[in-house]
């Protein structure tokens, strides 16, 4: 929805009206509220949270290198990310 299209309230309609403009938000809808005429604010909806099975969810999904956790792969990462050598690796629990 853009922003010309979305609904306006100014600030006193908006306390009023708060339940009905959240049930709005909620179905999609963008709100402007406005005091004395001029927009200050905008309610949009939030986008929707993934759906996340919890830890362990990718096991057998997910394919790593036999040097995924070496001192020369850290290495590279650190430099790719402006760091020197990192001096650290990961062990992976089962």
């Amino acid at each position: 929805m853009s922003a010309s299209s979305s609904a306006q309230y100014n600030i006193h309609e908006a306390k009023t009206h708060f339940s009905k403009i959240v049930e709005r938000v909620e179905h999609g809808e963008e709100i402007t509220i406005s005091r004395a005429g001029r927009p200050f604010a905008k309610v949009v909806p939030l986008p929707p949270r993934a759906n996340r099975r919890g830890y362990g969810s990718l096991r057998g999904r997910v394919n790593m290198a036999d040097d995924w956790d070496a001192p020369a792969t850290n290495n590279v990462i650190a430099r790719d990310f402006g760091l020197s050598e990192c001096g650290f690796s990961w062990t992976l629990t089962s």
